[in-house]
């Protein structure tokens, strides 16, 4: 099976349709899937549900879709930093669906592993709570949450090989492990393509069966959210 494709509109070419559910890897700016967002906004699809940790920033990573109003709903758990996510959301324009950070990874994996629901004591007596299942194990309480099955995940790595054994790198690994596993279809795109046999076996992260399609998206610009500096001392 042929996993390498020439850029991301093509990658994507027949996975996308109106009112679909794409989980996307990524933390901040760090281990977005650059490329294939690009390529989303591109193709003008509507409706969106994106679970997703946190929606970029304005303008950068999955802000894109928002700016477009490509998205109908986040499932996130970190909202900040992102002025059109918060202008949309408290017009009423964008539905958001709040998840603790681990809650949401485990349903990821959750989902990846074909586990339909969990029980967590994350988010008992909050709001998070509201409308879900509630059961006591050993005197305390734990509240059901869903595994994510997504139609589409879309994810970035650092290394494949041809046959889509992926390595991630650092921080940048974050969702990305995770939705990758839990999409009908996963898109990668990558820093490398290597030879195949060149990974480390016990290196590998994500193995090859969780990956459909590839491309190679370097070079990239590393771009940092925020840029702080001290201030320079008089000499």
């Amino acid at each position: 099976m042929k996993k390498l494709y020439p850029d991301a509109k093509a990658a994507l070419d027949g996975l996308l349709k109106d009112g679909m559910l794409i989980a996307s890897g990524g933390f901040g700016l760090c281990g977005i899937p650059e490329r294939l967002i690009d390529a989303i906004v591109e193709s003008g699809v509507q409706g969106l549900t994106i679970a997703s940790n946190n929606a970029g920033i304005d303008g950068e990573g999955l802000g894109k879709l928002l700016r477009t109003r490509q998205i109908r709903k986040m499932i996130s758990s970190y909202v900040g930093e992102n002025k059109e996510f918060e202008r949309q959301f408290l017009a009423g324009e964008l539905e958001v669906e709040f998840c603790p950070q681990g809650t949401l990874a485990e349903r990821m994996r959750a989902g990846g592993a074909g586990i339909p629901g969990f029980y967590t004591k994350t988010g008992v007596g909050t709001q998070v709570a509201d409308g879900k299942d509630v059961k006591t194990f050993d005197g305390q309480d734990y509240i059901l949450e869903r595994g994510i099955f997504a139609d589409l995940a879309i994810v970035k790595a650092w290394k494949a090989d041809a046959t889509g054994n992926l390595v991630f790198r650092k921080t940048a690994r974050n969702f990305n492990q995770p939705a990758a596993t839990c999409g009908k279809v996963c898109v990668v795109e990558v820093e490398e393509i290597v030879p195949v046999g060149s990974l480390d076996p016990d290196c590998i992260h994500l193995p090859g069966v969780y990956v459909q399609r590839i491309i190679v998206g370097a070079p990239y610009d590393k771009k940092i959210e925020f840029r702080t500096v001290r201030e320079r001392e008089a000499a």
